[in-house]
């Protein structure tokens, strides 16, 4: 059986995939994600966040005023079940140069973690290794995560709450040796905007056997809460994603982060710290126009 890859422009698939093309878009502007000449690998999963990425890469292939290559990459982990044949019809399908890779880190996963804890955290360690060092060998510039706004906000959330730390994900980041330099494209898109895109599109999705079948994750309750809040309140969540890109180190707590030691009766640059707030008119992720060649 071979799986079809209907076009993200044709008429049913178009409206919903105009605005993940120009969240994307801007995100990739924003922070200079991708640059002439790049090679991307994109990391697939098998779920629908790495599968929208995937188009969205391939159309902006074709429309951005940069070249760049990609390089589609799926890592088989050894969990039982896994189906083998899937990714690879699809990407041939789709004309896409890919790299199946194969390592049973499902095996250590389950040694290693005790009774009742979550997989996840060995889990990403296992894999991130994996994938940097194929990054590497393969000469790729960036790697490609199907991160989304909801994981972000999960993240700070998930941070705030059980680990006292104001720190979410970065929409770029460079691994710790050095070698490779991580983008999350879909940092400005909404989890409810790639699930009605997947649906539309069909995509085969791959479920994951190891981290999806614990009940009851704290990452799972904390993505409720956003949800339960973007019902009652349209527009919450990228506030607080706007949030992030608007911080005021004075007015935090963070002594490493202002010398609130040095302050003196006549401060430098003042204070607002009574003024009225302000609240700005400009909706989070308009002002798209730049963008338009894109999509």
């Amino acid at each position: 059986m071979t799986y079809p890859a209907p076009s993200p422009t044709a008429p049913d698939t178009a409206r919903l995939f105009a605005p993940i093309v120009r969240g994307v878009g801007q995100a990739i502007g924003d922070y200079r994600m991708i640059e002439d000449g790049d090679r991307v690998m994109v990391c697939l999963s098998g779920g629908k966040d790495s599968y929208a990425l995937l188009d969205v890469l391939l159309h902006l292939q074709k429309k951005a005023p940069v070249k760049f290559e990609l390089v589609a990459v799926n890592l088989d982990q050894g969990q039982p079940g896994f189906p083998k044949d899937v990714l690879p019809r699809y990407l041939t399908d789709l004309g896409v140069r890919h790299d199946l890779l194969t390592q049973d880190t499902y095996s250590v996963v389950k040694e290693k973690t005790p009774e009742g804890k979550t997989t996840c955290a060995l889990c990403s360690r296992l894999r991130r290794g994996i994938l940097y060092g194929h990054a590497r060998a393969i000469g790729a510039t960036k790697i490609a995560l199907g991160h989304h706004r909801d994981d972000i906000l999960e993240t700070l959330f998930m941070n705030l709450f059980f680990g006292a730390r104001l720190k979410a994900m970065p929409p770029k980041l460079q691994s710790d040796d050095g070698t490779n330099v991580v983008i999350r494209p879909l940092a400005y898109t909404a989890e409810q905007d790639l699930i009605r895109y997947a649906q539309a599109r069909q995509f085969p999705i791959i479920p994951c056997n190891l981290c999806g079948s614990q009940a009851n994750l704290q990452r799972q309750v904390v993505g409720e809460m956003l949800e339960g809040w973007e019902r009652e309140h349209p527009g919450r969540l990228n506030n607080i994603l706007r949030a992030l890109t608007r911080v005021t180190p004075s007015h935090l707590l963070d002594r490493d982060l202002f010398d609130f030691a040095s302050l003196s009766v006549t401060p430098a640059e003042g204070d607002r710290g009574f003024d009225p707030d302000t609240y700005p008119e400009r909706e989070f992720l308009n002002g798209l126009s730049e963008m338009q060649m894109l999509g």
